[in-house]
């Protein structure tokens, strides 16, 4: 029991420690005396820093980097609790006090109820339960706000155009200049729809195409190949694979890009769109579907969540719910291919981005093609290499400190 106490003590007191370092003394991440040979636990404890030595600087595609937070945070809450993260994105020192005191009391209770579920009750097993969670933790949530704090630093830092692949719009027309698999658009000037209906000038909008300085982007509504289909359940929406890739071009002297992970999103039945979907890993060197994940129970927002919403997330699961097909083992027919579209995607269109995140469509009109990218982008919880993804950002850390140290 002493032991596991002392521990924990521990490992609270280093976190602040390098809290106070990084924040009060100006200290570096290259240089810093703190989990020097945890490197896991470096990353994200600077990355948790990141959050207010950014708090004021351009954000990419926002006024501030605290803007983008409390823009991104609106619909996350930390499961059980129900409160908006969003609301720690308002007041610097609500932040501050939030990382320094509020958040090992959070990881403390959410070692106690892992170490339960598991029926490891040992003082032992909540001091280790205590430690993942507070500087090694494993959620999608912690690895979203790592990509998030890199690809915000590296934006300000380098200044990159790159960055405006995350526009739809700009994403589409640089696809097409430059040979990428993107949706097809149309190129009329306007687009006008009348409900059968309504008379006298009502029921009938027009939009003016982006093609010609409007602000729609008019596509045909594409669908879901046969291979997709058969997956799927009936009036399922369009189903995209998130595919992540790393890409070292935005280290001077660096070239090369790899993928990193990939997660179906199979949509629900009389879902518009697949961002209501239910999410199969997806293992990137076979193209074998694995188990079906979820993170649900981090968007519960409300008084309600407080008292119904699981701390931890529910079992994996193999079947879709809406069929009860399943799809654990089905391998997807030239996966490499299809992952190389997204590959050379980030190769033609956005190099310098450390990371992107691709929305990859198996359609029946246009074959494989890209609806997007997103650049603060997100794993779903899909399996990825978590060594060389930690070096990977290791490296970025160290070059967008030296391009700030630069900037001064």
């Amino acid at each position: 029991m002493l032991a596991a106490l002392l521990q924990i003590c521990s490992d609270s007191t280093e976190y602040q420690k390098a809290l106070i370092y990084y924040w009060f003394c100006g200290g570096s991440f290259k240089d810093s005396p703190y989990f020097r040979e945890r490197l896991k636990a470096s990353v994200h404890v600077f990355g948790v820093a990141l959050d207010l030595k950014l708090w004021s600087k351009v954000h990419y595609r926002k006024p501030s980097y605290r803007a983008d937070l409390a823009d991104n945070l609106r619909n996350v809450a930390i499961p059980g609790t129900g409160v908006p993260l969003s609301t720690l994105a308002h007041f610097r020192i609500v932040a501050w006090g939030f990382y320094v005191f509020i958040n090992p009391g959070l990881c403390f209770l959410a070692a106690l109820n892992d170490s339960r579920k598991r029926r490891q009750l040992w003082p032992s097993d909540v001091a280790n339960a205590f430690r993942e969670q507070l500087l090694e933790p494993n959620n999608w949530y912690n690895f979203w706000r790592i990509n998030s704090r890199l690809a915000a630093w590296h934006g300000y830092v380098s200044n990159s155009e790159d960055y405006a692949t995350e526009n739809k719009w700009t994403f589409l027309k640089l696809g097409e200049e430059r040979g990428v698999k993107v949706t097809p658009f149309l190129k009329e000037p306007k687009l006008v729809c009348k409900h059968k209906n309504e008379e006298g000038g009502l029921g009938i909008e027009f939009f003016k195409n982006a093609v010609h300085g409007g602000d729609w982007i008019i596509q045909w509504a594409l669908s879901n190949d046969e291979f997709l289909t058969e997956l799927l359940p009936s009036e399922a929406p369009l189903s995209t694979f998130r595919v992540i890739t790393a890409s070292w071009g935005g280290i001077s002297g660096k070239s090369g890009v790899k993928a990193l992970s990939c997660v179906l999103r199979a949509g629900r039945r009389n879902a518009s769109t697949d961002h209501s979907a239910v999410m199969f890993n997806v293992d990137t060197k076979t193209g074998i579907i694995g188990q079906g994940l979820s993170n649900a129970h981090w968007y519960r927002i409300g008084l309600l969540s407080f008292f119904r919403c699981p701390w931890t997330p529910p079992p994996s699961f193999t079947k879709h719910p809406d069929n009860g097909k399943s799809y654990e083992g089905i391998q997807i027919p030239d996966f490499q291919a299809k992952l190389q579209t997204c590959i050379e995607a980030h190769e033609k269109l956005c190099p310098e981005v450390p990371l992107a995140g691709w929305d990859l469509a198996l359609t029946k009109e246009a074959g494989p093609c890209l609806l997007e990218a997103n650049l603060s982008c997100n794993f779903f919880k899909g399996s990825f290499d978590q060594n060389w993804y930690f070096e990977f950002i290791r490296d970025y850390f160290v070059f967008c400190e030296e391009q700030e140290k630069r900037l001064k």
